[in-house]
Protein backbone atom coordinates (compact mmCIF):
# COMPACT_ATOMS: atom_id res chain seq x y z
CA UNK A 1 0.00 0.00 0.00
CA UNK A 2 1.42 3.34 -1.04
CA UNK A 3 2.14 5.82 1.71
CA UNK A 4 3.49 9.36 1.50
CA UNK A 5 4.41 11.15 4.70
CA UNK A 6 5.39 14.80 4.80
CA UNK A 7 7.46 16.35 7.55
CA UNK A 8 9.46 19.49 8.23
CA UNK A 9 6.71 22.06 8.41
CA UNK A 10 6.47 24.60 11.17
CA UNK A 11 6.42 28.26 12.12
CA UNK A 12 9.12 30.51 10.70
CA UNK A 13 9.64 34.24 10.38
CA UNK A 14 9.56 35.95 7.02
CA UNK A 15 12.91 35.59 5.30
CA UNK A 16 13.59 32.27 6.98
CA UNK A 17 13.96 28.79 5.55
CA UNK A 18 12.40 25.37 5.93
CA UNK A 19 13.08 22.01 4.34
CA UNK A 20 10.13 19.75 3.79
CA UNK A 21 10.55 16.02 3.35
CA UNK A 22 8.25 13.47 1.78
CA UNK A 23 9.00 9.86 2.69
CA UNK A 24 7.49 7.34 0.29
CA UNK A 25 6.79 3.66 0.85
CA UNK A 26 4.87 1.02 -1.05
CA UNK A 27 5.88 2.41 -4.45
CA UNK A 28 8.88 2.04 -6.70
CA UNK A 29 10.10 5.49 -5.80
CA UNK A 30 12.79 5.64 -8.47
CA UNK A 31 10.03 5.33 -11.09
CA UNK A 32 7.84 8.04 -9.57
CA UNK A 33 7.59 11.59 -10.71
CA UNK A 34 6.83 13.73 -7.69
CA UNK A 35 5.26 17.06 -6.94
CA UNK A 36 4.63 19.53 -4.16
CA UNK A 37 1.36 21.40 -3.88
CA UNK A 38 0.01 23.76 -1.25
CA UNK A 39 -3.36 24.91 -0.05
CA UNK A 40 -4.02 28.04 1.94
CA UNK A 41 -7.26 28.55 3.88
CA UNK A 42 -10.11 29.39 1.56
CA UNK A 43 -8.04 28.78 -1.55
CA UNK A 44 -7.67 25.96 -4.01
CA UNK A 45 -4.73 23.62 -3.98
CA UNK A 46 -1.96 25.04 -6.13
CA UNK A 47 1.15 23.66 -7.77
CA UNK A 48 4.49 24.50 -6.21
CA UNK A 49 7.12 22.30 -7.83
CA UNK A 50 7.62 18.98 -9.58
CA UNK A 51 10.47 16.65 -10.37
CA UNK A 52 10.83 13.80 -12.82
CA UNK A 53 11.53 10.23 -11.76
CA UNK A 54 15.22 10.59 -12.58
CA UNK A 55 15.43 13.97 -10.88
CA UNK A 56 16.76 15.58 -14.01
CA UNK A 57 13.70 17.64 -14.90
CA UNK A 58 12.30 20.16 -12.44
CA UNK A 59 9.51 22.66 -12.75
CA UNK A 60 8.45 25.46 -10.44
CA UNK A 61 5.51 27.76 -10.03
CA UNK A 62 6.40 31.38 -10.64
CA UNK A 63 5.89 32.05 -6.94
CA UNK A 64 8.58 29.48 -6.09
CA UNK A 65 11.20 30.22 -8.72
CA UNK A 66 14.48 31.44 -7.28
CA UNK A 67 13.44 30.63 -3.71
CA UNK A 68 12.50 26.93 -3.63
CA UNK A 69 14.47 23.88 -4.67
CA UNK A 70 13.06 20.40 -5.23
CA UNK A 71 15.10 17.21 -5.07
CA UNK A 72 14.63 13.50 -4.62
CA UNK A 73 16.92 10.86 -3.16
CA UNK A 74 16.00 7.56 -4.76
CA UNK A 75 18.24 5.68 -2.34
CA UNK A 76 16.24 7.03 0.61
CA UNK A 77 12.81 7.02 -1.06
CA UNK A 78 12.49 10.64 -0.05
CA UNK A 79 11.73 13.91 -1.80
CA UNK A 80 12.62 17.33 -0.47
CA UNK A 81 11.49 20.90 -0.87
CA UNK A 82 14.00 23.47 0.32
CA UNK A 83 12.22 26.77 0.87
CA UNK A 84 14.26 29.92 1.32
CA UNK A 85 13.31 33.58 1.68
CA UNK A 86 9.89 32.58 2.93
CA UNK A 87 7.05 35.08 2.77
CA UNK A 88 3.77 35.25 4.70
CA UNK A 89 1.96 34.37 1.48
CA UNK A 90 3.76 31.01 1.52
CA UNK A 91 1.64 30.05 4.53
CA UNK A 92 -0.31 26.92 3.63
CA UNK A 93 -0.57 23.20 4.10
CA UNK A 94 2.00 21.59 1.83
CA UNK A 95 1.26 18.25 0.20
CA UNK A 96 3.52 15.87 -1.66
CA UNK A 97 2.19 13.72 -4.47
CA UNK A 98 3.42 10.88 -6.66
CA UNK A 99 2.70 10.30 -10.32
CA UNK A 100 3.49 6.96 -11.93
CA UNK A 101 4.05 8.44 -15.37
CA UNK A 102 5.41 11.98 -15.57
CA UNK A 103 5.62 15.16 -13.53
CA UNK A 104 2.73 17.55 -13.87
CA UNK A 105 1.51 20.90 -12.62
CA UNK A 106 -2.05 19.53 -12.40
CA UNK A 107 -3.10 18.04 -9.08
CA UNK A 108 -5.67 15.69 -10.61
CA UNK A 109 -2.95 13.90 -12.58
CA UNK A 110 -1.21 12.65 -9.46
CA UNK A 111 -2.00 9.16 -8.22
CA UNK A 112 -1.00 9.29 -4.56
CA UNK A 113 -1.00 12.00 -1.91
CA UNK A 114 0.32 12.62 1.55
CA UNK A 115 -1.67 14.13 4.40
CA UNK A 116 0.15 17.45 4.35
CA UNK A 117 2.34 19.49 6.66
CA UNK A 118 1.55 23.00 7.87
CA UNK A 119 3.91 25.85 7.02
CA UNK A 120 3.26 29.17 8.71
CA UNK A 121 5.33 32.23 7.92
CA UNK A 122 4.96 35.17 10.26
CA UNK A 123 5.58 38.74 9.19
Amino acid sequence: QAQLVESGGGLVQAGGSLRLSCAVSGLTFSSCAMGWFRQAPGKEREFVASISASGLTRNFADSAKGRFTISKDNAKNTMYLQMNSLKPEDTAVYFCAADMYRPSTVADEYDYWGQGTQVTVSS
